[in-house]
Order: C-alpha cells, then structure tokens, then sequence
C-alpha cells in the first residue's frame, strides 16, 4: 500500500479516522435500520415537497435527522418562501449550518429580497463584502439611503473595471454621477475596456453622462460594436479624430470577420480618410487576410504573405498554412512553417503538417524523421503520424490503485459524503459544488483516491475534471470510463456505428457530465437539442418522454447513437464528416465539400473555418482510438476511420490490422482533456 500523503490536510483526516469521531459515518445502514437506497427515496420525496413551500416535507423527513441532505431540505422551503421568511427565520438556519453551501446561497439569496424589499436595516446587519458585484451595489444602495456620500477610490474603483454590472448598480452609478464622481476621464476608461470586451451596452450606458459631442463619439462606438456594416457607411461622415478613427477601425475589424469583401472596399474608402496609427493599420490589414483566408479567397495566401512583420499574429501565420494546404501548395507549406515563432513550429499539427509536405515535395527521409518525432505523441496528429509509418500508437497509461486506508479519510469528509450524495439522488450540479468545496485544498493523492471511489458510484465526470493535466493525463482507465450500464455499446451497435466513435462524441460532448445543457440547449451526455431527439425518436419508432428525458444517460444514448448513425448516413458513413457535422451543422460541412471535396481527409479537417469544429474532429476521432484501446486492447488505425471524401464506410468491415498502443521510450504528455462540455450551437471560434 502507497503512503498516504504528507499533507496537512491528509494528516488531518487520518487523525479523524483514528479518533473515532467519525466512527459509523460510512457503514450501510443508519441506527434506525433504514437503508442507503430507503433513505435516498425518502429524501427525493421530502425535496420534492419542501420545493413547493411550507413545512409538508418534514413528516416526509422524519427519518432523515442524521441524513447528510438533511440541511438542504430546509433551505429549499425556505428558498420557496423567501417573500414571505423573516429574518430571525433565516438566521436560524444560517447559524445552525454555518458552513454549508445552501447556507451560503439562502444568505445571497435572501440579502437580495431584502434589498427588493429596500430593507436596508437587515440588510446591513446581515451584509458581508465578497458576495458579489449585484450584493455589492445592494450594500452601496444601503448606504446611500442612510445619507452616506460615495467615495470613488473605496466605493466604486472595482466595480469601475468591470466591463458590465448588473442593473442593481444602476442607482448607485446614477448617484455617483449626481455627486460629480463621474468624471469624462472616468467614463472614457470604462468606455474603453467595455469596447475592449465587445460590451456595446456598457458603452451606450455611459455615453449618456457625456458632453453632447463626446456622447456621439460613444455612440460611433457602440454602433461599430452592433453593426459594423453600418458604422463604416457612417464613417464617411465623421471626423477625423482619435475616437472616430478608434471606431472606425474597430468597424472594420469587425466588418471583416463577417463580410471581407464589404470590409476590403470599406477599407478602400476610408484609409485615406482617416489619419490611422500604425497599430490600428495593423489590425486592419491582419483582419482583412485572415478573414479573406478563411474565405479561401484566391489571393488569399498572397495577402497573408505580404502582412507586415507587425500585423501578424498566430493566427494570421498559422492560416498562411492552412491555406497552402488548401492549395497543396507543399513549398508555401513549408515556407508558411519556417516563418512561424520557434514555439508555435513545434506543435505536433504543424510538425506533422511539416512532413506531409516534405513527403508531397518528394524528401521522403526527411519526412519519415519528422513524422518518427510526432508519432511519439499521444494526439491526434501523433497517431495520423505513426500511421504514415505503419507503427504502433504512444500511450503510456497508468492505472490507479485504490487505497482502503485514504479511501476511509475520503468518506470520512462530511462534504464529500454530501456529494456523494446529492449525486446518488440525481443532483449532480449541487454534487459538484459540494466536491468542490471539500477537496479544494486536498493533495493530489486524496483526489486520487475520491476520484476512484466517485468512479466507482458512476461519477466518471470527476476523473476528468480532475485529471486534466499533468502527469494525470496518464490516468487513462478513469478518463475514459466506458459506463457499461449505461448501454452505449449495444446501443451504438444496434444503431449501426462503432462504438468506440460514439464513446468519442459523448466524452468530447460532454466531459461525461450527464446534466450538461449548452448555450444552445443541447443536453445531457451526448449533446442532443429537443428538437432532434423528439425527430430521432419518431423516426426510430422510440419513445420520447420530453426535453428533461435526455438527462437520464440510458435514453440519451439510445437517441444519441441513432442520431449519429442517422448523419452518418448523409456522409456515406464517415466517421469524421459526421463529426464535424454534428459540431458545425451539416449544411456548413455540406458547403465545405463543395469547395474543398478533392482534398484528402486530415487536409480536409486541417482546412475548415472554424477552430471549434477542427479541434472537436480531431478529439473525437483521437479519442475513438483511446475507446477502441479500452474496449479491445489495441484499436483499428486512425486512417481507416479517416475515409476519404465519397467513399463509403461500414464498421461491419473491420480493418485488416489493428494497432498497439504502447509507451514509447522516451514517454511524451499525453494530449489535455477538455474541462467543459462541448458547446452544441458550432460557434466559430475563429472568426
């Protein structure tokens, strides 16, 4: 058995153990005979109840004293009735649980209703700084309805450099501007960094406490912010002056991620007329080029090339690449490597990109020495480099051993009881809160030893978000749980489609987080909007129970896997189109082909506009070996799941050859995980 930790905190807990305090706190039943799974069903029926309110849940908790929900019982009734709780009834519960996190949220939440109820009284004795910029403003109001006058250093300095505040502060700043507090200065430095954060409403907040001209200045500004097509027609009219140029040249920038052509002619119009700094040409032109490549427009690459030294960024340099690849133009790909910065060469994409153009130039040595370098990495392009060299793939895993002595500390820690928990009776956002909170300062070997025993309870979202960098990278076993009872491998096989690929989608999709729910509100494990799954399952002949159904993991995989299977079929089965079809939309990837249907696939994905759907490809399809890897002990070549553009493939054809991952000698960081779900709207990163 390894050693536990010297830590502080480890000591700690070993010193808990041995004194008994905690005796009897892990064992399977409670004193009064009910079970984990008796309590689990009584405690959902009590928060049920204490949601809607009053005190009918209590007889329902009657046998939950000692349960460690218990708390969160009563502060949901309270949550309920916050309108009508007072504050003696709050404190109550605040002094009886001082440190638990629904203490913390019915304090926040209910210093907000008195500050509705403009209570200022019990609102100040009951206040503390560090809640936040909306309680912040609140105990500002507080203040103010007492006859305070504000202090710009003490009261407003901090909340000054946020870009947006929510509107509780609205009064305050009114009142600071009443008292003089808000000078132009002030108000141009908050302008300033709002514009910097793209916050056109920020701006047009503060543009009414200007002088007329300088308000329209502001204003200029906004308008290039919401709509920059607008602003450069405008611009034609307006001064030549600091303001005016610093928001025509953000127009411009802006005009040319969305329409580089309007941009270009815009750009024609108003160079001259306007005096711009140096560095406000340079953002100018770096926009107009990338934005012009992204469009693979036919100078594109001669635009990229002729960039000043100064208006190149890594994006610009690493799009002079993309597209010359594009082109299978194999010296500009070179000529596109060597002018990057010596750190951005060394990444495995650009190395590998490296000698496909060394191989197109016919230096096929110098190829090969090139792809041996990178195919030592665990990654995407690592494994599509040992494939040009039929070698095997590196992957140096390590498998974590449980450990009964730490495992008792764990479970000894009433937060992470709690979590366990909350996660056991299906509330997982609430679960990680309280994980959070209790291992916030623990050692790495204590969060080993929690993240196998939350692996074993089916928490597989913690090994993750726990193990994404460092030498826990190599935790493979626990990053990429295979969830048996969930059902994903007979599923994915009755759809049609390799398992290992769906296994890839769920895990990039959502980090194994069963509540995920996008921006676009995609849900549960495999990302599906409502809308498709109530599609998947009236054309599957499923039935479908609602939105909230595919936050059960069982039913979003039987939809999930039909879903996949059913793009497929739109991309003669290829793997790595539906990804990206399932990441951008179908229609986007649809219009790739048509532009770019002759390229084979890694220069396909290398090419496409936007960086999420280039980086979501490549995880899934890495992270298809890793499954295939778990579920069969080696995994078919990347290369056969990479079909080229119009041939059809079928998992029912397995590959003639299958690789080995092994360790390579001299072992190289395993490729970062990613920490949050995936966002399901295909935003473009990029542009």
């Amino acid at each position: 058995m390894a050693s536990l930790a010297v830590s502080r905190f480890g000591r700690c807990l070993l010193t808990v153990i041995a004194s008994g305090m905690l005796a009897g706190a892990v064992v399977a039943q409670t004193s009064d005979g009910a079970s984990p799974a008796a309590q689990r069903a009584a405690f959902k029926q009590a928060y049920a109840a204490a949601r809607q309110g009053g005190d009918s849940w209590r007889s329902l908790a009657a046998g939950l004293k000692d349960y460690p929900l218990y708390p969160y019982l009563q502060a949901a009734a309270l949550e309920h009735d916050l309108q009508q709780v007072d504050r003696p009834t709050v404190e109550t519960y605040l002094r009886q649980y001082p440190d638990l996190i629904p203490s913390g949220d019915l304090k926040r939440d209910f210093l907000q209703e008195l500050a509705r109820r403009q209570d200022w009284t019990d609102f100040v004795a009951m206040y503390q700084p560090g809640l936040g910029n909306a309680l912040t403003c609140d105990a500002l109001q507080a203040r103010l309805a007492d006859g305070a006058q504000l202090d710009f250093n003490r009261d407003l300095a901090a909340l000054w450099a946020e870009p947006a505040l929510p509107s509780a502060c609205d009064p305050v700043l009114s009142a600071a501007h009443d008292q003089g507090l808000l000078t132009p200065a002030r108000l141009w430095s908050r302008i300033d960094a709002a514009v910097e954060a793209g916050r056109a409403g920020t701006v047009s907040g503060m543009a009414q406490w200007l002088s007329a001209d300088e308000a329209k200045a502001a204003q200029n500004l906004a308008l290039a912010l919401n709509d920059p097509a607008a602003a450069v027609l405008a611009a034609r009219q307006w001064p030549d002056n600091p303001r005016s140029r610093q928001a025509a040249a953000l127009a411009l920038v802006r005009l040319a991620r969305r329409q580089s052509n309007m941009a270009d002619n815009a750009w024609q119009q108003l160079q001259d007329r306007f005096h711009f700094t140096a560095e406000q040409r340079d953002r100018v032109l770096n926009a107009l080029a990338l934005f012009h490549a992204t469009d693979f427009d036919d100078d594109a690459l001669k635009r990229l090339i002729a960039l000043p030294p100064s208006a190149q960024t890594a994006a610009s340099r690493e799009w002079r690449v993309r597209v010359a690849l594009a082109e299978k133009n194999w010296q500009a790909v070179l000529d596109g490597i060597a002018a990057m910065p010596p750190d951005q060469q060394q990444d495995d994409e650009w190395q590998y990109f490296r000698a496909r153009a060394l191989g197109g130039l016919g230096r096929s040595e110098e190829a090969q020495r090139v792809y041996d370098s990178v195919a030592r990495q665990s990654s995407y392009f690592g494994y599509m480099a040992a494939d040009h060299q039929h070698a095997p793939y590196a992957l140096c895993s390590t498998q974590l051993a449980a450990e009964p002595q730490t495992q008792r500390a764990v479970l000894a820690i009433p937060g992470v009881r709690r979590a366990f928990e909350l996660f056991a009776v299906g509330m997982p956002k609430q679960a990680r809160r309280e994980w959070s909170q209790a291992l916030a300062n623990a050692d790495a070997h204590t969060i080993q030893q929690a993240v196998i025993l939350a692996n074993e309870r089916g928490w597989y979202d913690r090994a993750v978000f726990s193990f994404n960098k460092g030498d826990a990278l190599s935790y493979y076993p626990l990053r990429f749980p295979l969830a048996s009872q969930d059902g994903l491998v007979p599923q994915a096989e009755q759809a049609g489609i390799d398992p290992s690929w769906a296994y890839g989608i769920l895990r990039v999709e959502s980090a194994w987080m069963s509540d995920a729910q996008s921006a676009a509100d995609a849900r549960g494990l495999m990302q599906l909007l409502p809308s498709a799954g109530a599609e998947v399952a009236r054309r599957s002949g499923l039935p479908w129970n609602g939105g909230d159904s595919l936050y059960d993991p069982a039913t979003n995989i039987e939809l999930g896997t039909r879903y996949l299977a059913q793009l497929a079929a739109r991309f003669d089965g290829s793997p790595w189109l539906a990804s990206a079809a399932y990441n951008a939309g179908a229609a986007r990837v649809n219009q790739w082909l048509t532009a770019r249907s002759l390229l084979s696939p890694d220069l396909f994905v290398a090419t496409m506009p936007f960086k999420e759907t280039r980086e979501y490809v490549a995880r899934v399809m890495y992270y298809s070996v890793i499954y295939d890897w778990r579920l069969h002990g080696n995994a078919a070549p990347l290369s056969t799941r990479m079909v080229p553009i119009g041939q059809s493939h079928s998992r029912v054809d397995p590959p003639n050859e299958r690789r080995d991952l092994t360790c390579p000698a001299t072992p190289s960081a395993p490729a970062a995980a990613p920490t949050s779900a995936t966002n399901k709207a295909g935003n473009d990163t990029t542009r």
